[in-house]
């Protein structure tokens, strides 16, 4: 009877320690009270990050963060893992985690950051994410260094390096992602599947930074879509930009990629591009040994930017059969055989 009864107990506290954790954030929630016996309201993100109640092992702490505009910077510690932040709001626009620092007043790109996300098993839903400095130069809406990371239905939204992508693997699912040069980079191995990319000035979409052919790192832009918001009144890009005959040419161009780093890899399935799109696609960033190191490619894509016969010649177009290697199954499995597709698929 003793041994049934340890036994009992412990079956019943493994249950309590891999339960999930919920709390809330922003002004007017009810506290704790019928319904809400297990739930803890912060005022700010960064509060309820500093201290929420931790997770059992296998459980989740789920920020459920209310409609508004948070004006804080969010850093996610690497030894915050598995954290969910969820947008309560009827659409991502509703909640919004905003700041507005740029390079020159931060004292360096990587300090410009809105949020900082470095703990493993990060996901967030129905949110926004931005850095309202606009093209004063660099300045980064989020910083993503952690591997397993799920972004679903959320917009990161700046101009120059909006979305530092850097680390480990990531998915994007059905994200809205805005900026006007390199708005994404780093040397994550991440896929944004289903999403638009927006750019709102002319420059490159992508400045993926592999620093070595053996990584597995890399960003592949799946079944979306480039689209243009380019104001009129932006300054031109360089007289010297590839496929465009003139500066005039080139005052409204949008460019697939440059190598930040001389092993960059970047593919593009499936995926429409615009009028805007400047014909030559790929830019070896001025230097010519670029272009026998990076990895650039296309297949299927659509749309009237779509032309593959200008592209420069270093350019590859997938056949087919090497498509598979690069769709979300297979690209972010990794050795412990994640699953991001059925990830994002738990989230609402």
């Amino acid at each position: 009877m003793t041994k049934l009864i340890a036994l009992l107990v412990m079956v019943s506290s493994i249950s309590i320690a891999a339960q999930d954790v919920h709390v809330r954030v922003g002004p007017g929630h009810a506290q704790a009270g019928p319904g809400n016996e297990n739930l803890t309201d912060f005022p700010t993100i960064q509060n309820a990050l500093d201290h929420h109640p931790f997770a059992g092992p296998g459980g989740r702490v789920y920020i459920e963060i209310a409609p508004g505009t948070y004006r804080e910077r969010v850093i996610v510690t690497q030894n915050h893992q598995n954290i969910t932040f969820v947008g309560m709001g009827a659409k991502p626009e509703d909640t919004v985690i905003s700041n507005s620092l740029n390079a020159k007043t931060a004292g360096g790109t990587f300090f410009t950051e809105t949020a900082e996300i470095n703990g493993d098993g990060f996901e967030a839903d129905n949110i926004t994410f931005e850095n309202t400095a606009g093209n004063t130069g660099q300045a980064v809406a989020a910083a993503v260094r952690a591997d397993r990371a799920v972004f679903k239905h959320v917009r990161f939204v700046g101009h120059q390096d909006t979305l530092f992508a850097d680390y480990g693997r990531q998915y994007y699912l059905e994200c809205f992602i805005t900026g006007g040069v390199d708005y994404i980079f780093g040397n994550a191995a991440a896929v944004f599947d289903r999403s638009e990319l927006n750019s709102n000035g002319p420059g490159f979409v992508t400045a993926q930074s592999r620093t070595s052919p053996d990584q597995t790192t890399g960003y592949v832009i799946l079944n979306s879509r480039v689209t243009s918001s380019i104001d009129q009144g932006e300054p031109p890009m360089d007289k010297a930009t590839p496929g465009a005959t003139s500066a005039a040419a080139a005052r409204k161009m949008i460019g697939l990629g440059r190598p930040w780093r001389a092993y960059s890899r970047v593919v593009y399935i499936g995926t429409s591009l615009p009028a805007e799109m400047n014909p030559a696609g790929w830019n070896n960033w001025g230097k010519k040994e670029n272009e026998s190191t990076a990895w650039y490619a296309e297949y299927g894509s659509t749309g009237p930017g779509a032309g593959a016969e200008a592209r420069v010649s270093w350019a590859h177009a997938l056949m087919p059969g090497e498509v598979n290697q690069f769709l979300p199954k297979h690209f972010l499995l990794g050795k412990d055989g994640w699953d991001a597709e059925a990830a994002a698929a738990k989230l609402p």
